[in-house]
């Protein structure tokens, strides 16, 4: 069984290769809810969307396999 998911945890998304470190708030791109910057991600072209990252609290960023799996879960609130 799936883990349950908050949806509406505060994230940002960043570019891969930012480094992040001291200044990463500042490389911020965007920021909102995870369904909200996971649904961003997936409508980028196929392309780009291995050159974003999204960082929730915590320290944790989800790299673009992880960012798909989530966009596949039927749980993710429609926008």
């Amino acid at each position: 069984m799936d883990q349950v998911m908050d949806w509406d945890a505060y994230c940002s998304l960043h570019k891969a290769d930012d480094g992040g470190g001291l200044l990463d708030a500042t490389k911020i791109i965007r920021s909102g809810s995870l369904a909200e910057l996971v649904r961003f991600v997936m409508l980028l072209p196929d392309g780009e969307r291995h050159l974003y990252v999204i960082e929730k609290a915590g320290d944790h960023r989800l790299g673009y396999g992880e960012i798909a799996a989530l966009a596949r879960r039927n749980d993710l609130p429609s926008a």
